[in-house]
């Protein structure tokens, strides 16, 4: 049952860019890993139909029986479809193949655009007692793309240190927008984050200067630093905090939900001092 009204809840945080291979899976998996380091409690909801999410914090295939398909277009109960995982204070809402025809199935509900909105505001989210919840979005603007922001506070984008990395930001920017006028009128840009980033490299440098120029303080100080540990760390199905706690991507990913903890404290006091 959905409670539309209640005030209180976690904060939902949807990792999205439309183009692939930016980091935003791993992005999702590690800065879900560093706040639960942080003593957050925090669920990912992984909506990309590739489950890379699902296999990264250990969660096999076969243990998938209810995933975020289920949780958008059946009466699946919460207790069923949340798992934990093997890292503590994380659990994670699952994806299979199966989440790739959920464009199609969605189209003859009335309400296809806030079913993850709805589901994750229902009374029984409250016994979990999560303080976030990160949404893994699909490398596409699609209708999961679209639910992601509808059912989010605000959107976190990775963007990838390379050439022509912020063209693909207007048409992102563009959605954002005509979301806050058609569903969610409070979205807000979390913050945009410069992943795989190397110093000794003239273009990195460039597409940072670029992004500060472009967007000020919308970009994170944090960098995601070009790093083979946080690459090979989803392939033995686990972060990079766990994987080798000690190198640069851990840091970087501790950093950057450090920044992130620190911003939304800095936003509720001033939400508190207007009201």
């Amino acid at each position: 049952m959905s409670d539309l009204s209640r005030p209180t809840g976690p904060k939902i945080i949807a990792v999205a860019n439309q183009k692939g291979g930016v980091g935003k899976t791993t992005t999702t998996i590690n800065l879900a890993a560093a706040l639960s380091e942080k003593g957050e409690k925090v669920l990912v909801v992984d909506l990309d139909p590739q489950g890379n999410a699902s296999t990264g914090l250990g969660i096999d295939v076969e243990d998938r029986e209810f995933t975020t398909y289920e949780l958008l277009l059946e009466d699946v109960d919460l207790d069923d479809v949340i798992l934990r995982t093997k890292t503590e204070n994380l659990s994670i809402i699952p994806a299979t193949v199966d989440l790739s025809s959920a464009d199609l199935d969605l189209l003859s509900n009335e309400k296809r655009s806030f079913l993850l909105h709805d589901a994750l505001r229902q009374t029984q989210m409250d016994s979990f007692g999560f303080d976030y919840v990160l949404i893994d979005c699909p490398p596409s603007l699609n209708l999961l793309t679209v639910n992601a922001m509808i059912a989010a506070h605000s959107v976190l984008v990775p963007l990838q240190s390379e050439f022509f990395a912020l063209e693909g930001l207007s048409q992102l920017m563009l959605t954002i927008r005509e979301v806050r006028q058609s569903g969610n009128k409070d979205l807000r840009i979390e913050g945009v984050l410069l992943t795989m980033y190397d110093r000794r490299n003239n273009l990195s440098q460039q597409v940072e200067q670029d992004a500060r120029d472009n967007l000020g303080d919308l970009v994170f100080k944090t960098m995601v630093p070009r790093n083979v540990r946080v690459s090979e760390a989803p392939s033995f199905a686990m972060p990079v905090l766990a994987y080798d706690t000690l190198s640069k991507g851990a840091e970087a990913y501790r950093d950057l939900a450090i920044e992130l903890l620190n911003n939304n404290r800095a936003l509720e006091k001033e939400v508190q001092h207007v009201e």
